[in-house]
């Protein structure tokens, strides 16, 4: 999902906005070809994620720098080492040196919440995997998507065109308009590729039979106790996945796993999850 382009373009519209005209205080203070080698290390204990972006930054603001990641995007390095490493023209480095810890802390912070989900999952003793939402930082989708895939999470749809969700405010204009949720379906696969999967959002045990019954390929699990979870999973016929959604905390989740559910989204991995402490320091 990650790819080049993705990676370049982000780095190129972080440049552009941090500084449209150029650094006014290293442009001016500090003189044209001095070298600065500047040192990557953990303040915060944390999976490392965004060394490829980061080292873009560094390479758009000075095509000559020279970045040494010591590690890979997953790594727990010891606080205080230096993980990786920049040499390039100091005033280039200075311009690109917020730019690039932006990226590290804000993935590496989506990366740290989505492992310790996972961590806390696996206690339940249930396979359930941790996926993520669409409730992303606009224009930042792609790399925190992959930030969840570093911390040992799963990718739900990318966007709108990747799958079938029908949700609580689909089901509220569908009754609205008199057409039933069996009816909706049958005329939703007429339309959609045979590939496509259809989850529907349930919030009740009597709402998830209708919506088994309506042709349903997945169980959206909204808000539910941890008791009509269980008896979700239990009705389900075999090839029918169930998702776990909302109020999925740390204290929660190992117990959610437990219910027997497949999957067990968040969407504060994405959205709610703080930046870990990184800090880029002079070193020669």
């Amino acid at each position: 999902m990650l790819t080049t382009a993705i990676i370049e373009k982000a780095a190129r519209e972080a440049l552009a906005e941090d500084s449209p005209w150029g650094d006014l205080t290293s442009d001016n203070f500090l003189p044209v070809g001095v070298p600065a080698r500047l040192g990557v290390k953990l303040k915060q204990e944390g999976v490392i994620c965004g060394l490829a972006l980061a080292g873009e930054v560094f390479r758009q603001a000075d095509p000559e720098s020279r970045w040494e990641a010591k590690v890979e995007d997953g790594a727990r390095p010891a606080l205080g080492e230096v993980f990786a490493a920049v040499e390039g023209e100091a005033r280039a480095m200075l311009r690109a040196e917020r730019i690039a810890l932006n990226f590290l802390q804000r993935l590496s912070g989506v990366a740290t919440a989505t492992a310790a989900l996972v961590h806390q999952a696996r206690k339940g003793g249930s396979a359930a995997r941790i996926i993520d939402t669409r409730k992303t930082t606009p224009g930042l989708r792609a790399l925190e998507k992959y930030a969840v895939t570093v911390g040992g999470g799963v990718n739900h749809r990318f966007g709108l065109s990747d799958g079938v969700l029908v949700k609580d405010n689909h089901l509220a204009i569908l009754e609205h308009a008199g057409i039933s949720l069996k009816d909706a379906v049958s005329q939703a696969r007429k339309r959609v590729a045979h590939t496509a999967k259809f989850e529907i959002e349930v919030e009740t045990v009597a709402q998830a039979k209708a919506a088994i019954a309506a042709g349903a390929d997945l169980l959206l699990l909204d808000n539910m106790s941890l008791e009509d979870m269980r008896a979700v999973v239990e009705l389900a016929p075999p090839g029918i996945l169930t998702e776990a959604s909302g109020n999925v905390t740390l204290d929660r989740v190992a117990d959610i796993a437990a219910t027997g559910v497949d999957l067990i989204s968040s969407g504060a991995i994405t959205h709610s999850a703080p930046a870990i402490d990184i800090s880029l320091d002079f070193e020669a």
